[in-house]
């Protein structure tokens, strides 16, 4: 297939790009590179997929050296006529949007950037989908949207519409602008919603690999809500695995679905919404405590209250992805931060294969 895979100098985006490669796919990423981390990670990622410099200049179709199916472009979803551009030129089997301004607590300070790229550039994707006719469009959503549910394990089929972040705002406004097009134009369309998703080549303003930071250069840490909080921590692979999966089948309309009794996870138009997530959520002390081992170092904990915009608490039901696709997570914790830990320690002593 033709893959078009945005964010692709991400986390995420780099492993689901690096997946459809290896499958004989032939892969179109984009990524704006932005300075939200430092973007000489995102450059290695690229890196990591054979492209080069030639990725820093704006606008320039950059071939991979490492797979022939995969070519890059460095743009920004806001920018309409770039988007406009890449969809009329290409014609692509799959949509597979994961590139985000990412970030609860930035969103705080920073909202203007979660609008231009979470909601305008969302709506360039869906219109390019709407408008070449791409047969089927899967987005990242996040566990954000949950906001102050407090049911756990957290289920697909609960209305969401209490965020505690602009960035959780952002990603229901995804989901929301997704099913108006699945209803309007018939485009199907799946939203993921991701649960705190860890491994190597991860991103450095999430919690996971600040902890390995500081507890490796002698800094303190903190913990918020005096460490009373739980996390779904997920591992890349089965994330990669969980996305493989989902593009391979296409959503139909659910002939069962009920206007009377509405079901927020399916509609009457071909619209899926699955959480993906490892569905063991885990003490985040006890998370920490399995870091401090693997590093062979202990933590400096500063216990703080919490933060605008955290939720105490995150668990994935998984039922319905286990159900439709046969999913279910394979890496356990302390198997998936050993990994991670592996490659930091690489990353930090700047391991050529790491840079």
């Amino acid at each position: 297939m033709r893959i078009l895979v945005t964010g692709t100098a991400g986390f995420i985006g780099m492993h689901v790009a690096r997946r459809f490669l290896e499958r004989g796919h032939q892969v179109l990423g984009i990524d704006s590179i932005n300075d939200y981390y430092d973007p000489a990670l995102k450059f290695s990622r690229l890196r990591q997929l054979g492209i080069g410099i030639e990725a820093e200049t704006w606008g320039v179709r950059a071939v991979s050296t490492k797979f022939p199916g995969l070519s890059f472009i460095r743009t920004r979803l806001e920018d309409r006529s770039a988007m406009e551009a890449i969809f009329g030129l290409e014609g692509f089997d799959r949509v597979v949007n994961l590139a985000a301004q990412a970030g609860v607590r930035y969103s705080i300070d920073h909202p203007r950037e979660y609008i231009d790229s979470n909601v305008v550039g969302f709506v360039n994707i869906l219109e390019g989908c709407r408008h070449s006719k791409v047969p089927y469009l899967v987005y990242a959503s996040s566990s954000s949207v949950y906001g102050l549910n407090d049911s756990r394990p957290f289920s697909t089929h609960e209305n969401v519409d209490h965020p505690v972040s602009l960035y959780a705002a952002t990603k229901k406004s995804g989901e929301l602008m997704a099913h108006a097009y699945s209803h309007l134009y018939g485009l199907p369309t799946t939203g993921l919603r991701f649960f705190t998703v860890y491994g190597p080549w991860g991103r450095p303003d999430m919690a996971y690999f600040k902890f390995a930071s500081a507890i490796r250069e002698g800094r303190t840490i903190d913990i918020y809500n005096h460490g009373d909080m739980q996390r779904d921590f997920t591992y890349i692979d089965d994330i990669v695995d969980g996305v493989e999966r989902v593009c391979e089948s296409v959503p139909a309309c659910d002939p069962s679905w009920n206007r009377q009794n509405p079901d927020p996870a399916s509609s009457s138009a071909p619209y899926r919404i699955y959480n993906i997530g490892e569905s063991q959520p885990v003490d985040l002390m006890e998370f920490v405590g399995m870091l401090e081992e693997l590093l062979g170092m202990k933590a400096m904990k500063n216990l703080l209250p919490m933060q605008a915009g955290d939720v105490r608490a995150t668990s994935a039901d998984v039922s319905e992805l286990y159900r439709d696709f046969g999913w279910r997570p394979g890496t356990a914790l302390r198997e998936g931060l050993r990994r991670f830990v592996e490659w930091f320690v690489a990353y930090e002593r700047g391991s050529p294969a790491t840079h």
